[in-house]
């Protein structure tokens, strides 16, 4: 029996061997060249996740909207209880308060969410408008992105596992923060 031709068969390539996908050649050259596969591929998740929220939310009914005004859209209609600013930050890892804060008023100007009271402390409230497009981006998600998901997205217990992974990675580079800040 001969060989099989190269060109026709759906054996992989022969050839020079490639190394990890990278965005950094110098940051994989270090004791962990994996460490830099991770963050090309989280840079390239994240600016994925925001194009999509974007253009999600348009097709829900509220084109304009910036990926952070998305978030802070859906966590504010989660559970139907005012949030903080604080617990808003918190919950969505945002360092910079005052991009939350400009957020939540070009929200609350469009009529998605509604400021109040709790004590001394503001909060903000989804009001009937937002829990609508809230609904209407989750039917949008539901037809567009779950078949697109692929392997990962029909078995949920290795989505679970990866968005485990993804918030200990986060922890550690939130340390390293830290760190870095205190040199």
């Amino acid at each position: 029996m001969s060989d099989p031709d190269p060109h026709t068969s759906n054996a992989p390539p022969t050839g020079p061997a490639f190394g990890p996908v990278v965005s950094s050649a110098h940051l994989a050259q270090g004791p962990m060249p994996t460490l830099s596969e991770l963050e090309f591929a989280l840079t390239m998740a994240n600016h994925a996740f925001q194009r999509w929220t974007v253009r999600a939310m348009a097709a829900a009914g509220a084109p304009g909207l910036s990926p952070m005004e998305i978030l802070i859209v859906h966590q504010v209609h989660h559970r139907a209880r005012p949030k903080t600013l604080a617990d808003l930050c918190l919950v969505l890892n945002i360092e910079d308060t005052h991009l939350a804060t400009y957020a939540i008023k070009k929200l609350a100007a469009q009529g998605l969410v509604t400021p109040g009271r709790k004590g001394k402390e503001k909060t903000v409230a989804i009001t009937p408008l937002g829990a609508d497009l809230c609904s209407r981006y989750a039917k949008v998600r539901e037809a567009l992105l779950l078949d697109g998901l692929g392997p990962v997205g029909g078995n949920p217990a290795e989505l679970s596992r990866v968005a485990a992974l993804l918030r200990a990675v986060s922890g550690a580079y939130d340390q390293a923060a830290r760190a870095a800040a205190a040199m």
